[in-house]
């Protein structure tokens, strides 16, 4: 093999190291971008991260803004529960008072027109039966709300509203919201209820104008 050949050679063999050096190197920064992407985007944070030291040893920041429904002027039309992107709409039912008054006939529970004041299927406005009525005495119940059947729908909010004491009210449970740089929620919504907020307000406006940490 003469000098030629062995300079050929050696040539191809650098070349071939530093392509190979320049797609590990471009691989790594794609990998880099990914991760931090990850963090910039990340929307899996609840309303107990704010404040938590380890927030930022977890590897997870949280988003500077997110989506929030201004129940004041939410009008109930049933649309948070059909146009969200996900399967199960990541709008919920929540209440003010901690033990939702105690009402014997709640309009957010019975159907207008029910036949009994019974827990039976007929007799329930939530379709899904997502509200809990515990009997605690004559003739006080408590309400809760079962977040894992609810689906938005606002029907319950909207006999709260109308005859009730105001307590329920919808929301978004931003432990589930992808908070989609579009909502299609509030693309959707008829009343203009959706803005973003930043990310420390999650979850301070109420129904009754209180708030909650």
């Amino acid at each position: 093999m003469n000098q030629a050949q062995q300079t050929n050679i050696t040539r191809r063999g650098w070349l071939r190291t530093a392509l190979r050096t320049i797609a590990l190197v471009g691989l790594g920064g794609v990998m880099v971008g990914m991760v931090s992407r990850t963090k910039r985007l990340c929307t899996k944070v609840s309303s107990t991260c704010r404040g938590c030291a380890k927030r930022e040893a977890c590897g997870f920041a949280p988003p500077r803004t997110l989506w929030q429904l201004d129940p004041t002027k939410c009008i109930q039309c049933g649309l948070c529960a059909t146009s969200c992107v996900l399967e199960h709409s990541a709008v919920r039912c929540f209440h003010t008072h901690a033990q939702c008054g105690y009402c014997k006939l709640c309009f957010g529970y019975f159907e207008p027109g029910a036949k009994a004041l019974s827990s039976a299927a007929e007799n329930q406005l939530c379709p899904t039966g997502a509200i809990r009525r515990t009997y605690i005495e004559d003739p006080y119940f408590e309400i809760a709300i079962d977040k894992a059947l609810c689906i938005g729908c606002g029907k319950c909010v909207h006999g709260c509203k109308m005859f009730g004491n105001g307590s329920l009210y919808l929301q978004i449970d931003h432990s589930i919201c992808l908070n989609c740089n579009e909502c299609a929620i509030a693309t959707a919504c008829p009343a203009d209820a959706f803005s973003r907020v930043p990310y420390a307000e999650a979850y301070t406006k109420r129904a009754n104008g209180s708030s909650e940490a």
